[in-house]
């Protein structure tokens, strides 16, 4: 099983200014992700597609592969499905299966790695695994679209005014990993293929990190989150 793991991480953000090398903890965003794959059992390459030398930097610190990223697929709305077909072509290796490893969540193992392409081996009727976790507080049910004066209209039909333990629980892609089979990746276009399951996490580590926020509640929660991995 030939696993390639890439790590998308362009140089600009306006959310974050230099949001893939802002330290946390004690090493830049993007190492997060890069060590993450490096400790993998299953990962047999690792490409970092960048436009920023810094990021690139980094990278070859780290003795993995760099890979220059055209300035067309680095803007703001630049898609990652072409990112990595960006790589697929420019490697033309036979991968059985791509990870897809953003920077912007950090709060990850690489033994969650493991067993999401574990899954993939196991389960040869799915063509992809991405992670989520349930949504308590956050739940559709206490959602509303806002009409004409203010009105409010609620999301769902059903739920709005049952108790938080009593809904039927949702998932959200927390963006830790997306993990598809490299034929159903190029033949659908989509990390979010046809056939997949979810890899659930927990939701007490839940970071994404798109805004100054984001990266307060990252620096707040990593050191607890890092004494937990350790002493599990």
């Amino acid at each position: 099983m030939k696993v390639l793991a890439v790590i998308p991480a362009r140089g600009g953000s306006k959310g974050v200014p230099e949001k893939n090398i802002k330290v946390l903890g004690d090493k830049p965003l993007v190492a997060h992700a890069i060590e993450c794959a490096i400790q993998s059992t299953y990962v047999s390459k690792i490409v970092l597609s960048t436009d920023d030398e810094k990021i690139a930097t980094i990278g070859r610190q780290y003795d993995i592969d760099v890979l220059k990223r055209p300035a067309y697929l680095a803007e703001d709305n630049s898609s990652v499905v072409e990112t990595v077909e960006h790589v697929i072509k420019e490697y033309n290796e036979d991968f059985d299966l791509i990870v897809l490893l953003q920077p912007t969540s950090p709060l990850r193992t690489y033994s969650d790695l493991d067993h999401i392409v574990n899954l993939l081996i196991d389960k040869t009727e799915i063509d992809g695994v991405i992670s989520v976790v349930p949504m308590n507080d956050t739940h559709p049910a206490r959602m509303y679209n806002l009409m004409e004066h203010d009105e409010l209209s609620p999301l769902i039909d059903s739920g709005e005014s049952m108790r938080r333990q009593d809904l039927t629980p949702v998932y959200y892609r927390n963006g830790c990993f997306y993990a598809v089979r490299t034929k159903a990746f190029i033949s659908q276009k989509s990390f979010m293929v046809e056939k997949k399951i979810a890899y659930v996490m927990n939701p007490d580590w839940l970071v994404n990190i798109d805004t100054m926020r984001d990266f307060k509640l990252a620096t707040l929660l990593y050191e607890d989150w890092k004494k937990e991995i350790t002493n599990n």
